[in-house]
């Protein structure tokens, strides 16, 4: 299995009133790991949207361990769980600097026309992407 790392930087701004990162910052964390990991496997998800496709967030599920803080860095780690035909789902964890797991989640996608929103598997669309993510994923 293929487990991408992604180094996020706290900021102030992605912080609540109490000093903690805000519950919501966490998404654009998963987006950023989930980009990363793209990256990684040689392709371009700006590139996928040219050639007219999205790739939608159908769910999200996170679970919230332990605060995090601003000053800290942390490390998204991204993998993918599980890819069929017509949905992938990324699996994450946000570790903190000693170690600990601040929180796990899941994403869930499909592959759309970006004109109709009708779906299309990601094999009609980029066999070389699709072989890839059917290499890299935990449960084909």
């Amino acid at each position: 299995m293929m487990k991408s790392i992604k180094s996020v930087e706290v900021r102030y701004a992605e912080t609540d009133q109490m000093g903690v990162v805000y519950h919501a910052n966490y998404l654009v964390w998963l987006e950023m790991g989930r980009t990363q990991l793209i990256k990684d496997l040689g392709f371009d998800y700006a590139g996928l949207e040219q050639k007219g496709y999205l790739s939608p967030v159908l769910d999200v599920s996170i679970q919230y361990k332990q605060s995090v803080r601003y000053g800290e860095t942390v490390t998204v780690k991204t993998w993918i769980d599980s890819y069929s035909r017509l949905k992938t789902i990324y699996g994450y964890e946000v570790i903190k600097e000693d170690g600990s797991v601040a929180a796990t989640a899941k994403t869930i996608h499909t592959l759309v026309h970006k004109e109709t929103f009708r779906p299309v598997s990601l094999q009609k669309v980029d066999v070389e992407w699709h072989e890839a993510y059917a290499k890299a994923c935990v449960n084909v």
